[in-house]
């Protein structure tokens, strides 16, 4: 027995009452007074700000808060209705913790945290257990009556059950079933002292029946029809009833006490999800026609959403029916349900979305409503159901007809659903006999073109899904790359009759497999836009293919198709429902595009905020030739009196509507109406509120006095001219022409500067004329924006190709920030910036883009800490499962024989009492992510966590995947991660960004012991180039490093403190360091030439000041630079100090020589002196010279060491004292010197199987080491 506190009746169907105590449910009131003090200071603080908290969209049965009068206190609610009034738009809300509901103005209502959603609604929904309503049915022919059951409860039912309830001093109720969204119970009643069961007591009174007497009662009354029986008389009736039915606990009682502890235990878990709202970044505008919601996305996103509530019950009923923790669930929160008889009501009365939304077509179509009108085969719409399917959609109802019946059809609409066109692309598929005439052979006859390989696989995904009902299609996806051989073996399965490719997949097949098309029908042309703007030969290609491959006696009695789905319409589009569609269907649902399809001449005005009336008044046309109707649309009430005024002031006729003359709309309706003769301006200022309400569509100007909220609100400003929107797919006529065109007039102000990127992007596709003072501030808008993400991260595109698609709608940072960027190396010395390193890739993100360990052969510090971590935790004692976990903190995690190091990103919740969590997790040595247990984490000492995290982050370069696709093929990713994934590459470091490496090239290399030798296997970047989905990128490296040195002059111009690290020469045994700048690093390891690198040391010789100490001398690099430069030929050769720069060198060797490579190009002068153990080398190039004093490791033979002069490049030969290989170079580390590991590629290509001597393998190891040892940044020129 629980007992409860009745909050409000309607019948005993439905009653609403709280749980007091008992059972499992119980409702801590505390909890609820603190919840109501949270949302009145929440709500009451934001009040001043409600735009911040308005949900985006309203919609029947979305939860919000409201503040009620009444209470005097926010309260939780859910939207019943919206009622559209004059001015404004009034929602009915439910009060789910007091069971009422109140009339709410839609701006007044906000969204409602999803913490203050935790708790369950206080208000819950019961029923009167195994009792229907009666009703007695007096016949007056007979003069009898009877008792009958009843739809609904008899008035005087409900009264006697309101006062009994009212009189009780105690209710409880007895738990008997749980119903969808109530509580059947047995309600017991203390009244007088006395416990009285209100279920049998309606009984015993003739107010209701039991469930199996009402089932006698149909069944007498069937028997008495059949055997020809009269009814009972009035007088005949017996006041008694059957036997009252023993009180018992059922069976479904007893399953939900069996239940309660693990359905309280998922309550938590699932509730805040169900009852959060819909966080869409979305901007509700008032509806086109009563009882509407349109809403639109911010400019941005570009996008709109129509979302019908017709069917929403049925999906929360199959909702229910899935177990009784869901239903159980949703009785804890429940949201209120109307009568039967309310249902039935206002289903009769719904409106029909789709014949109130404006569209615009090339062709007349009845839209279908309901799924059971849409032109689809009945399998296909049980399949839809099945799936819990809610349309057809705005654009569907009109785009299904069109595709359905086998016309040209062009469809412009801000969502890209593949349903739009492939629902009726399979029905008319299942018309086999529309084919018979097709050539007998293999090919598809409906081919789907995607405008990438992601798209491809969406669509291909619910073609699987919607032909299994179908009769055998056997759809295929299909792309190849660009091997000949993989394109030649292609071949289309036997009874394929729909295809999804990519577009230069099919340019591909075509080449070799021109007879393949041959039975094609259907051409479907996804996001047509993007195609025809990136590739338009190649689809021009396709479709004349497809137009010549079928004969002309087979083309009478095949259809032919070419459907085109796009989000926007071009020029392009245009040509091609011209030359290659026959009568096209065009339906275009974006009324801003809309008015591009309609030929509508765009203006824009940009002029100060103060100025523009007059800006205005200017613009106006006060003395046409024709009539003209002139809307003007401003954003308040004061604006539009004020404009009324200024229009009135030159002495044209001029109309005003805004909310607050609402008594005035059926004289302006009347007035616009008129008709008006040739050189009258009327003129009509208003509001966006209005619009609905007047139904303008014959306007010949619009002005956007007040900049456009969104996107929608501007294409429904435009939609007031559709009248006069052209036909783009139709040759216009002369008369035609010279009917006044439809014209926009937008006034850019310094308020709306933030939206100027789009208008910009919208002028140029209209090809109107653009200011140029327009094209200036839209550059100095994007600088702006790009400076705001100074805290987002660098854009991963960048990144991993060199480019970003769309720079001006990614999120993403594409400028480097030297403070945020700057190599980690710099503070770092662990973390090589330069030269030869051996990485261990651990997880493939995808084929160039990898996360990692750097292994260091000669102290790899990670494998003794990974041993030491294994001996520790092999004892039980130390495997302590942490109590909490702490956000960001590091902890052991012990995964089959490994213990790894994790970082914790995110906790999730607990599911209400549980013990157990989940904790979203980073392994910081190897860069993946994964989701574990809390029990899982274990204690991590404070000394193993001083090694630095060891996961990198590593990316191929020069190489891009095929097509201009912004992911890697499936099959390259796969091929790519077996290939390499936990085994250690040669590599060459190219760039260092933070904790990002670029590398190139990236070889694996494998000793073999037996030959005592080691060959290269592979290189990473040429793997991904056969496989015929990757392509050369060049400009790879290039553009990175023009965004190196945007920073770095960026970085200067701040007068911030210069990356540089002088030191003192002290000792011969301290390493040098040498002052550099970030575009030397890149330069240097890029072999940039001297003319690119130029700017940037020109900016650096005067800041830097570099101290090398020399083993023979006790001067400084700079006096020994006067010397050597004091024996040049000629004063002319005399170069200050600090104007010497030190070359890039690379070096290999071989048994008896060592070959150095001075990277300086176009070197005019030059000068070698050799020595036992050192090299000096000059040079000049013009106006820059050059100098490098190397000390080296070994010795060499003066004599036989030569310098000479190959193809502008410096070649010093070194002969060796003794043959044999050397560990290293120099004596001292120099960042200018690095080994040469091109050599090793060039030399593996002029050998297939190439083979070195175990002393070059391990001089590979010994180059690493010595790079990893040098400064955080090396050069090919740095001042001396």
């Amino acid at each position: 027995m629980i007992e409860v506190f009745i909050i409000k009746i309607e019948n005993p169907d439905c009653f609403w009452a709280g749980i007091k105590g008992g059972g499992n449910f119980v409702d801590n009131e505390m909890e609820y007074k603190k919840l109501q003090f949270e949302m009145n200071r929440f709500y009451n603080k934001t009040h001043k700000s409600l735009d911040e908290v308005k949900p985006s969209v309203l919609e029947e049965g979305q939860v919000c808060a409201v503040y009620s009068q009444e209470e005097k206190s926010w309260c939780r609610a859910v939207v019943e209705s919206i009622i559209s009034c004059p001015d404004y738009y009034l929602a009915e809300c439910f009060l789910v913790d007091y069971a009422k509901t109140i009339p709410v103005k839609a701006e007044k209502i906000c969204f409602a945290l999803e913490s203050f959603m935790k708790l369950p609604y206080r208000a819950k929904r019961f029923r009167l257990y195994h009792i229907k309503p009666v009703t007695l049915r007096v016949n007056y022919y007979t003069n009898s009556a009877e008792i009958v059951p009843a739809t609904k409860w008899n008035v005087a039912a409900i009264r006697y059950f309101q006062d009994l309830l009212n009189a009780a001093s105690q209710v409880e109720a007895k738990l008997c079933a749980v119903e969808e969204d109530t509580f059947a119970v047995y309600l017991y009643v203390t009244k007088g002292g006395e416990k009285v069961c209100v279920n049998d007591d309606l009984v015993a009174k003739n107010f209701a029946s039991s469930e199996n007497e009402e089932r006698s009662i149909v069944m007498e009354k069937e028997n008495q029809e059949m055997l020809g029986l009269k009814s009972v008389s009035m007088s005949e009736i017996s006041p008694a009833l059957p036997t009252l039915l023993d009180i018992k606990e059922s069976k479904d009682f007893e399953m939900c006490n069996a239940v309660s502890d693990d359905v309280e235990k998922t309550i938590m878990k699932i509730l805040p999800e169900s009852a959060s709202p819909n966080r869409d970044v979305m901007v509700a505008i008032p509806s086109l026609k009563p009882g509407i919601t349109v809403s639109v996305t911010d400019l941005q996103a570009n996008s709109s959403s129509f979302k019908a509530t017709a069917n929403v019950k049925e999906i929360e009923r199959s909702l229910y029916n899935r177990n009784t923790s869901m239903k159980l669930l949703q009785l804890l929160n429940p949201a209120p349900l109307k009568d039967v008889d309310e249902q039935e009501e206002t289903e009769k009365h719904q409106v029909d979305l789709s014949a109130h939304l404006p569209v615009v077509l090339s062709n007349k179509i009845d839209p279908c409503s309901s799924l059971e009108k849409a032109p689809l085969f009945p399998a296909l719409k049980q399949e839809l159901l099945k799936n819990k399917f809610v349309g057809p959609n705005h654009v569907q109802s009109y785009s299904w007809r069109a595709i359905a019946r086998g016309y040209d059809s062009v469809v412009i609409c801000p969502e890209n659903d593949p349903l739009i066109y492939l629902l009726p692309i399979i029905t008319f598929l299942q018309a086999k006999i529309c084919y018979l005439s097709l050539p007998a052979r293999n090919g598809p006859v409906a081919l789907i073109i995607c405008a990438r390989q992601r798209k491809a696989e969406l669509v291909f995904e619910f073609v699987e899904k919607y032909t299994h009902c179908s009769r055998p299609l056997h759809p295929i996806l299909l792309t190849v790359g660009t091997k000949k051989e993989e394109i030649k073996s292609v071949r289309i399965p036997r009874g394929c009759e729909l295809m999804v490719t990519t577009l230069y997949s099919l340019s591909r097949l075509l080449e070799c497999h021109s007879l393949m098309f041959l039975r094609l029908c259907h051409l479907v042309l996804d996001e047509a836009e993007v195609l025809l703007s990136e590739a338009n030969d190649q689809v021009l290609n396709i479709l004349k293919h497809y137009k010549q491959s079928l004969d002309d006696e087979v083309k009478e009695y095949v259809p032919q198709q070419i459907v085109a789905i796009g989000s926007r319409w071009t020029k392009k589009m245009e040509y091609l429902t011209k030359e290659f569609m026959n009568d096209p269907y065009v339906v275009i649902t974006s009324l801003e595009e809309a008015a591009i399809y309609g030929n509508v001449q765009q203006v824009v005005q940009v002029s100060l905020e103060c100025n523009r009336i007059s800006v205005l008044l200017q613009t106006l046309d006060f003395t046409p030739h024709n009539a003209q109707k002139t809307l003007i649309f401003t954003s308040s009430v004061e604006e539009t009196d004020n404009i009324c005024k200024a229009v009135e002031s030159m002495s044209v006729f001029c109309l005003k509507m805004h909310p607050e003359n609402g008594s005035q709309f059926d004289h302006v309706v009347e007035q616009w109406n008129k008709r008006f003769g040739s050189g009258t301006h009327a003129v009509l200022v208003l509001t966006d509120d209005c619009m609905p309400a007047l139904e303008v569509t014959d306007a010949t100007c619009v002005v956007h006095f007040s900049f456009p909220a969104s996107p929608r609100i501007f294409g429904a400003r435009l939609y007031c001219m559709s009248d006069h929107f052209q036909n783009s797919i139709e040759k216009v006529s002369p008369r035609a022409k010279e009917q006044p065109k439809a014209k926009s007039i937008l006034l850019l102000t310094e308020n709306s500067a933030w939206h100027t990127v789009g208008v910009l992007d919208y002028l140029k596709r209209t090809e109107a004329n653009i200011p140029p003072e327009l094209r200036d501030f839209t550059s100095g808008v994007l600088e702006a924006k790009e400076n705001c993400k100074s805290g987002k991260p660098f854009c991963r595109y960048l990144k991993v190709y060199g480019f970003c698609k769309d720079k001006n709608r990614c999120p993403d940072r594409h400028r480097l920030n030297l403070q945020v960027d700057f190599p980690r190396g710099m503070a770092d010395s662990a973390q090589p910036t330069a030269g030869n390193i051996t990485i261990l890739p651990l997880f493939i993100v995808d084929a160039t883009n990898y996360f990692g360990r750097i292994v260091d052969k000669t102290k790899d510090q990670y494998t003794a800490l990974v041993e030491e971590m294994q001996k520790y935790y092999k004892k039980c004692s130390n495997c302590i499962s942490v109590k909490s976990v702490e956000k960001l903190a590091l902890y052991a995690l012990h995964e089959k024989n490994y213990v790894h190091r994790v970082q914790v990103l995110q906790v999730t919740p607990k599911e209400g009492k549980g013990l157990f969590y989940s904790v979203d997790v980073k392994y910081i040595d190897e860069g993946r992510t994964g989701q574990v247990q809390n029990y899982q984490l274990l204690s991590l000492p404070e000394h193993f966590q001083i090694l630095p995290p060891q996961a990198v982050e590593f990316i191929v370069c020069r190489v891009k995947p095929i097509d201009n696709e912004a992911e890697w093929n499936p099959k390259v990713n796969r091929y790519i991660n077996h290939k390499i994934k936990g085994q250690p590459h040669e590599a060459k470091i190219v760039l260092a960004l933070n904790n990002t490496i670029w590398v190139d090239p990236v070889v694996r290399i494998t000793k073999l012991l037996d030959l005592k030798t080691s060959i290269n296997e592979y290189n990473i970047r040429s793997e991904i180039l056969s496989t015929g989905f990757g392509v050369d990128n060049p400009e790879h490296i290039c553009e990175l490093q023009k965004l190196f040195r945007e920073a770095e002059t960026a970085f200067e111009k701040k007068d911030l403190p210069v990356l540089n690290h002088p030191l003192k020469a002290e000792s011969s045994e301290q390493a040098t360091s040498i002052s550099l700048s970030i575009f030397d690093q890149i330069t240097s390891n890029s072999q940039t030439t001297e003319e690119q690198i130029l700017p940037s040391v020109e900016n650096t010789k005067e800041k830097d000041t570099v101290i090398i100490e020399e083993s023979y001398s006790q001067g400084t690099l700079p006096d020994h630079c006067n010397g050597l430069l004091q024996h040049e030929e000629g004063q002319d050769s005399l170069q200050p100090a600090d104007a010497c720069l030190h070359p890039a060198i690379k070096w290999f060797e071989k048994q008896d020589v060592v070959v150095l490579k001075i990277k300086v190009q176009n070197i005019t002068r030059h000068n070698c002196k050799f020595f036992t153990q050192r090299v000096i080398f000059s040079g000049s190039v013009e106006d820059k010279f050059y100098l490098a004093d190397l000390e080296l490791k070994e010795n060499i033979v003066e004599e036989k060491s030569s310098c000479v002069l190959r193809d502008s490049e410096v070649v010093v030969t070194l002969a060796k004292e003794k043959k044999g290989s050397w560990c290293r170079l120099l004596k001292q580390k120099n960042p200018h010197v690095s080994f040469d590991f091109d050599y090793l590629e060039d030399d593996s290509e002029e050998n297939s199987f190439s083979s070195l001597n175990p002393d070059t393998y391990r001089l590979l190891y010994n180059v690493q080491q010595e790079s990893c040892d040098e400064s955080d940044t090396d050069s090919d020129e740095s001042t001396c």
